[in-house]
């Protein structure tokens, strides 16, 4: 094989030492991308359809160039083929499908050639800052990081953060918040995404964790994990709310973080260009929690409905505007941060409701248990809310109501129980009239009685496929929301669609059969 021609070249080593240092790249990916560039003249003084390389000696920077040729039984394209035979008088030692390297002598760069090989070589050592940059901050999501405004572009920030280079969206600055080049700014590393200009870093000023993180640095008790945050809401630049907990009994989660005369939470403050801060106390109960977090409103109530999400609060009539806040700002910081609904009454509200809701199930045990006042006020006092209720309960909870003897608790339970038998016959005709067809009748499903098949029947839903077909969406609409939520009307919907997949079903027995059968 014919040796290859080359000229030491030390400066070489010099501008690839330099630039890997400047950059803080590998050095080896500042050789690849000389060599390529050096590649690329080569190939532009030589012609393009040849295969010819450039490598750099790394110890002394000698530049060897050469043409490369694949040795094959039939040329197809004569600028990268050779035949064996032609090949055996380059090298004796040659074989099919090996290469022939042919020396070619170093380039002296004209002009062009230089400029060309300078851009490969910036563009190259540029990819390699970018890939660079991406790995090191990828793993450095959720830091708080400080860096200097490099220019601001259409109210966007750009931030330089000594190694890379940061995108601080207009929409994640707290509001009447303005930067000018040279500022220095803190945020918070919210995402590293690859895209084709290179990786890009953004930042944010006002999202819920950038607090949650200005905490840990100011309150050592947070960043020792001795009180935790559990959850963190914010109106950024007005007001948040913040909840915490002790791990430890002896220390007050709260007082930690508000700090000798609120020196902490003054310093978090300041950063949020003066963003009131509510420290609240964490707690494991639902109706606890939710007093705290409407604070500074009193709450003299609270009833909460798990299955809607909801949570009813009743505070005094003169504490209505501290509890939903400025432009209902403290009720929907506190939901958020809670996590349930939170409908907020006064107690006139609530005794007015209450009121409405007593004339309502006493006229209803009026009409339908032909009773007088007297007796169907006295059966929602006790608690009952509807005739089921009185048909089925024991007989000693009627008697033990003062003035029921046992023949009044009797005649009671059979004119409940003769209404229930009268309802159902109606509902029946009604479902018969509609021709409701008997899998819908039958499916079983939970949270679909008579009354709601009628509904569905009325509004053209007769079969359990018509049932399956629907969307979610669709059938709170047809129910109506007071009804059935979203979640369940989904629940509802799949258990409908559960026939349509009797393969999977059969294949989960005969699974469940064979586990069965397997020796012990």
């Amino acid at each position: 094989m014919a040796k290859s021609i080359g000229m030491a070249r030390p400066e070489l080593i010099q501008v690839a030492d330099t630039v890997a240092r400047d950059k803080g790249i590998d050095r080896e990916e500042v050789f690849q991308a000389m060599e390529q560039a050096i590649q690329k003249a080569g190939r532009s003084k030589y012609g393009h359809e040849n295969d010819i390389r450039a490598s750099i000696d790394r110890k002394n920077g000698e530049i060897r160039l050469a043409r490369f040729l694949t040795i094959v039984e039939e040329i197809e394209d004569e600028n990268t083929q050779i035949t064996l035979e032609k090949a055996k008088k380059k090298d004796s030692d040659a074989e099919m499908g090996g290469e022939i390297v042919d020396p070619l002598p170093p380039i002296d760069f004209g002009r062009i050639a230089a400029q060309t090989a300078k851009q490969v070589i910036v563009q190259k050592v540029r990819d390699a800052e970018r890939a660079r940059q991406f790995e090191e901050y990828k793993g450095r999501i959720g830091e708080v990081v400080n860096g200097l405004v490099k220019r601001v572009e259409f109210g966007n920030v750009i931030v330089d953060l000594g190694r890379a280079e940061a995108l601080l969206r207009r929409d994640e600055l707290i509001p009447r918040e303005h930067f000018k080049n040279g500022d220095r700014v803190r945020a918070y590393i919210m995402d590293v995404r690859e895209e084709p200009r290179g990786p890009q870093i953004f930042l944010s000023r006002t999202c819920n964790e950038f607090m949650g993180s200005l905490f840990s640095q100011e309150v050592p008790e947070i960043y020792d994990g001795i009180i935790e945050i559990k959850a963190v809401a914010r109106d950024p630049g007005s007001r948040a709310k913040i909840a915490v907990i002790s791990n430890d009994s002896s220390i007050d989660p709260v007082g930690a973080c508000v700090g000798m005369r609120g020196s902490r939470v003054q310093a978090v403050v300041a950063e949020l260009q003066g963003e009131k801060i509510d420290i609240i106390q964490w707690n494991q109960d639902p109706a606890t929690f939710v007093v705290n977090a409407l604070a500074p409103a009193e709450v003299t109530k609270v009833v909460l409905d798990e299955d809607s999400g909801r949570i009813e609060v009743v505070v005094p009539d003169d504490q209505l505007s501290l509890a939903i806040g400025r432009r209902g700002q403290n009720v929907r910081l506190a939901s958020q941060l809670t996590g349930w609904t939170i409908d907020i009454l006064t107690e006139g509200e609530e005794s007015e409701r209450r009121q409405e809701e007593f004339r309502t199930r006493s006229q209803m045990f009026i009409d339908t248990l032909d009773v007088d006042d007297v007796i169907a006020h006295l059966l929602v006092t006790e608690g009952f809310t509807s005739v089921d209720e009185v048909a089925f309960v024991p007989d000693e909870e009627l008697t033990d109501i003062e003035g029921f003897d046992e023949d009044v608790a009797a005649e009671l339970k059979a004119r409940a129980t003769n209404y229930i038998e009268e309802e159902n016959k109606k509902i029946s005709a009604r479902l018969e009239e509609l021709g409701v067809a008997d899998d819908l009748l039958n499916c079983g499903i939970e949270g679909i009685d008579a009354r709601k098949i009628i509904t569905l029947a009325e509004n053209g839903v007769k079969t359990l496929d018509d049932l399956a077909d629907l969307a979610g969406d669709e059938l709170v609409e047809i129910l109506g929301a007071g009804v059935i939520k979203e979640d369940a009307a989904n629940t509802v919907i799949m258990s409908a669609r559960a026939h349509w997949f009797p393969e999977e079903e059969e294949t989960e027995t005969a699974d469940a059969s064979a586990d069965a059968d397997q020796p012990a």
